[in-house]
């Protein structure tokens, strides 16, 4: 005769978490009527135990906020303007509010991030941000949490989180194509966070264009940076620096670029007379500045409308449910005045 294997019970989740049945039941049904440090040790003991670990996730929110948490990295940055805006449109529309997290804070962000949720204040999460832990990313979206979660901007490496993202690579190869189309072949490039996937794609597109035209480049010509202007203001320093100075220049992005032209300027040096730039975004200073600055331009409103509807789809069970969602959007080359052919050799 097979023994049936005894369905755990909320007594068994109280035993683990060595808290009483009662306690158990108050962070089912009134999760912010316990504290955070007892929550997540009936959240694990719920885990451990198999407690009908649909039905406690769906109980610790089971009061809908109508509302989706959009989790950042610096929230000062200019890049997320438009995303935000659009995200909050298309949640509005849909009939939810938005909360902004700023993730700031290293080791915390995996708590602050679960406290958002064990509390009710958001139903789904939006990440605007590749760089955090997908241990951290999976502790949310697994059971007994079971938060929906969409990853917007960036991806997580190998993770099967659902994506809405830009064709980072493929554009970095289509900027340096534009240089090396305008007889530019000593092409360097300011590179974003070593850490940061995004950074690494661009830089992978820019290799892969100055390969496919059958062009080394020396490693003195890749320029460290993190996407802020002081970075690119710091590598034209560096630039000025070398024996041999390439003609053109790739930045990861537009603050990097623009702090480059700023540089350059307290050189005595001229763009594109001496050297053309590119940048990757558009934001909205790259058309007004002096030259302007031909860039990439991402579709940002894009990117925050479908990031935020794939988010409410997934909530109220209108997404995909099994498969994870991958969006790439293409990016838009944007010629201006900061790029020209290359000066004749003297």
């Amino acid at each position: 005769m097979i023994q049936q294997k005894k369905t755990p019970t909320i007594q068994d989740v109280a035993r683990v978490a060595n808290v009483s049945a009662a306690t158990v039941s108050r962070a089912l049904s009134s999760p912010d009527r316990v504290s955070e440090a007892t929550r997540l040790r009936i959240s694990a003991a719920i885990y451990e135990t198999g407690y009908t670990l649909n039905q406690a996730a769906r109980s610790l929110r089971q009061r809908s906020a109508r509302t989706i948490l959009v989790a950042l990295p610096d929230i000062r940055n200019p890049f997320f303007s438009s995303i935000l805006d659009a995200i909050e449109r298309e949640a509005t529309s849909r009939g939810y509010g938005v909360l902004v997290a700023n993730l700031y804070l290293g080791p915390e962000t995996a708590r602050r991030l679960q406290d958002y949720m064990l509390s009710n204040r958001a139903d789904g999460l939006l990440l605007l941000d590749g760089s955090l832990d997908p241990d951290t990313l999976n502790a949310i979206a697994m059971p007994p949490f079971s938060v929906p979660v969409v990853v917007a901007c960036e991806s997580i490496p190998n993770s099967d989180f659902n994506t809405v993202q830009t064709d980072n690579a493929h554009a970095a190869g289509r900027a340096t194509q534009h240089l090396l189309d305008l007889g530019h072949r000593k092409i360097g490039h300011i590179m974003g966070p070593e850490n940061n996937v995004v950074a690494r794609d661009r830089l992978a597109g820019f290799r892969q264009a100055m390969e496919r035209a059958g062009i080394a480049v020396p490693p003195e010509w890749l320029f460290r940076g993190n996407f802020e202007m002081a970075s690119g203001f710091s590598a034209a320093a560096r630039f000025m620096a070398l024996a041999e100075r390439p003609t053109a220049i790739f930045a990861a992005n537009d603050e990097a670029a623009i702090g480059f032209l700023s540089g350059l300027r307290q050189h005595g040096l001229q763009c594109p007379r001496d050297v053309s730039v590119v940048g990757f975004d558009d934001l909205a200073v790259a058309a007004h500045y002096a030259p302007p600055l031909t860039t990439m331009r991402q579709p940002r409103e894009t990117l925050g409308r479908m990031a935020a509807e794939s988010l409410i789809d997934i909530l109220e069970e209108a997404g995909p449910a099994h498969s994870p969602l991958r969006i790439v959007l293409n990016s838009e080359l944007i010629v201006r005045e900061s790029t020209g052919r290359p000066a004749p050799a003297p």
